[in-house]
């Protein structure tokens, strides 16, 4: 998966949390929380979302890497990339 197919899902889930808010104008170097004036729930409902949508798990202790934009991108796409690589491994063995 691209970054730009990531950066797709990570903006369809936060419009699905935030619906009124305007994605081209999101920072992303800046906190969505901050953004989008989103709460606690607001931002599990978020990871939740994510997991989903791109079947990666998403730790607790891992939702501060979900911060920005980018960072989220940057995330998901080392966990998707992970994923893969160990599916691959199985798949060999």
């Amino acid at each position: 998966m691209t970054r730009d197919q990531i950066k797709a899902v990570v903006e369809r889930t936060l419009g699905a949390i935030a619906p009124e808010a305007d994605m081209s104008r999101i920072d992303p170097e800046a906190a969505l929380r901050d953004q989008l004036d989103i709460d606690s729930m607001d931002f599990l409902n978020f990871a939740i979302g994510l997991h989903k949508a791109l079947n990666v798990e998403i730790p607790e202790a891992s939702y501060p890497k979900l911060a920005t934009l980018n960072c989220c991108i940057d995330y998901l796409a080392s966990a998707l990339g992970g994923a893969r690589e160990a599916n691959e491994q199985a798949s060999t063995q």
